[in-house]
């Protein structure tokens, strides 16, 4: 019954921060543009919306150093409930913003800073509910159960896209139809909240409180596991950068470039959501048969090599393909990747350190390289005269990067998270 609480808690609040994550992103694409960045050019006012959603991005690794370093040092379940509270405020506070047209220049400085608020609730929230779920979950399980986050986050993607979708079809949407799906996040923060609040403390963190509690769990594992963070480093950060492409940049270029209507895009998102919510956890299953290297490394093989052919159907035009190739390359590639990094990142660190360690390397890698993708695959498009090969090089790079980083990652699978001593030196991939 505890590891079913444990699981509930922790999917709410991953569907809630990628509902807020996924808004802001469906938002920056196809509306802020006009409400917060007027301009002359189009052009100008999308890579305006894409820095505000970027902002966001770049105050993760500060919200993820500050509430990870608590969940380490106090618990896991308090900084929860913390960065779940945040983000849903923050979200619903963008839902609330007066316009350019009615503010001037007040209305993009304060949508910067609720956006700013957003990330930094939103730093340590997937970090920490991928930590309790591992942590409550039978070992031989762990891949399936680390994966149910992600499955939250597909949802969260789904539930944001199908809103979303709803508001632009009202006749108001333009005036003030597209702040209902924002005010809309108070629900999920209300469902989430009564979950969180019902869970106990994580046991295998208990056992590490008595102990004894590292100080300053940030500067330990870097001091300690030097090696556990970059391998997550190398390999998040391309990883973000081409799940942000796919989400968001796709939606924007489909509408923009293409001059597909909005829905197709939409669509292409709904279907990419759904059948990741299904794919999450079987490949999170099969990393429990497997091994969590093979299927990641799948995943990125996957994407290096559908790079090119993903932006080929895209510029078909033809709405069906355009679907085809963002469930391929979403669905299929990034979602592999997705559940099996969940129990290798927890199985990399020690209890001690484990909620920092992620933190820190999930969310330096989003400031990095997450945030600004949509940005810099819009620049990369309009520098190449509408072409696409650059984004698509761009997605086939990554990959391999990826691919690389984990490759020369020890397989974890059998990984003791209660006693696991984490040195890296005893370990050869296999």
């Amino acid at each position: 019954m505890t590891s079913r609480r444990v699981v509930n808690a922790a999917v709410i609040g991953s569907v809630v921060e990628f509902y807020d994550f996924t808004l802001f992103g469906l938002a920056a694409a196809l509306v802020f543009n006009e409400q917060f960045f007027p301009s002359a050019s189009p052009v100008a006012g999308t890579l305006g919306a894409f820095a505000t959603f970027a902002v966001g991005f770049f105050a993760r690794p500060v919200g993820g150093a500050v509430f990870s370093h608590f969940g380490d040092r106090v618990g896991r379940r308090q900084m929860l409930v913390v960065t779940l509270l945040l983000m849903g405020v923050s979200t619903a506070g963008i839902g609330l913003l007066p316009t350019y047209e009615t503010a001037g220049l007040l209305a993009p400085v304060l949508l910067t800073l609720l956006r700013v608020a957003q990330g930094f609730g939103a730093g340590a929230e997937y970090a920490g509910a991928l930590v309790m779920t591992a942590e409550a979950s039978d070992p031989r399980r762990r891949g399936l159960w680390a994966a149910l986050p992600g499955a939250g986050v597909s949802a969260g993607i789904l539930l944001a896209t199908l809103v979303f979708t709803g508001a632009a079809a009202l006749p108001f949407f333009e005036t003030w139809g597209w702040r209902v799906p924002f005010l809309l996040s108070l629900a999920g923060v209300g469902v989430g909240l009564y979950f969180r609040f019902r869970v106990p403390e994580s046991e295998i963190f208990e056992r590490e409180r008595s102990r004894g509690l590292s100080r300053f769990p940030m500067l330990e594992v870097v001091r300690r596991q030097p090696r556990s963070l970059l391998i997550v480093f190398v390999a998040n950060a391309p990883f973000g950068a081409m799940s942000y492409i796919i989400q968001v940049f796709v939606l924007s270029y489909v509408t923009r470039t293409l001059g597909l209507p909005a829905t197709v895009g939409l669509l292409a998102n709904v279907a990419c959501a759904a059948v990741a919510i299904v794919a999450g956890p079987l490949f999170g299953l099969l990393s429990d048969r497997v091994g969590r290297r093979p299927v990641f490394l799948g995943g990125a093989a996957f994407l290096a090599v559908f790079g090119f052919p993903m932006f080929w159907l895209l510029g078909t035009g033809d709405p069906v393909l355009v679907i085809v190739a963002v469930v391929l390359g979403y669905g299929g590639g990034i979602t592999a990747m997705f559940a099996a990094q969940a129990a290798l990142y927890t199985e990399l660190f020690q209890t001690r350190y484990r909620y920092s360690g992620i933190a820190i390397a999930r969310e330096w890698t989003a400031a990095l390289t997450s945030g600004p993708a949509p940005f810099v695959a819009t620049a990369l498009v309009a520098g190449a005269g509408g072409a696409s090969w650059p984004i698509a090089l761009l997605i086939t790079v990554c990959a391999v990067i990826s691919y690389v980083a984990v490759a020369l990652a020890p397989e974890t699978r059998d990984t003791d998270l209660d006693t696991y001593a984490g040195d890296l030196a005893t370990y050869s991939p296999s």
